[in-house]
């Protein structure tokens, strides 16, 4: 069972962090991919660099934290998911967004995983 969790966390950092290069050589395909168009000027500058960095910051602590003793990192990017389904939950309470429900359960699950990692994984090989 804790390789399987092992395996599915490393699969969940390589797609964050393709995610993130992805914001960076094809921009308008990763706004698309999560529904969103790719804006214009300053507001491109910083919807690419805080996608992109939220993406490889997170997908590079998340293999950093399936490795052998380092499962504590994995408490980072699951706080950073974590927290991005409960900002889409108030944005859609408090600034009339569209609920994302398909967006906020995959966050919930990939907390969920990555909490469930660094609890399993500590102190094991």
């Amino acid at each position: 069972m804790q390789r399987l969790l092992r395996t599915l966390t490393r699969i969940l950092g390589v797609l964050f962090v393709l995610q993130g290069g992805l914001w960076i050589v094809a921009p308008a395909r990763a706004a698309a991919g999560l529904g969103m168009p790719l804006l214009d000027g300053l507001a491109r500058s910083t919807q690419i660099g805080d996608l992109s960095v939220f993406f490889l910051i997170g997908g590079g602590t998340i293999l950093i934290g399936s490795r052998p003793g380092q499962s504590r990192l994995l408490l980072v990017p699951a706080a950073m998911v974590g927290g991005a389904a409960a900002m889409r939950t108030l944005a859609a309470l408090l600034h009339g967004a569209d609920f994302a429900t398909t967006f906020i359960a995959a966050e919930i699950a990939m907390c969920a995983l990555l909490l469930g990692a660094a609890h399993g994984f500590r102190d094991r090989p």
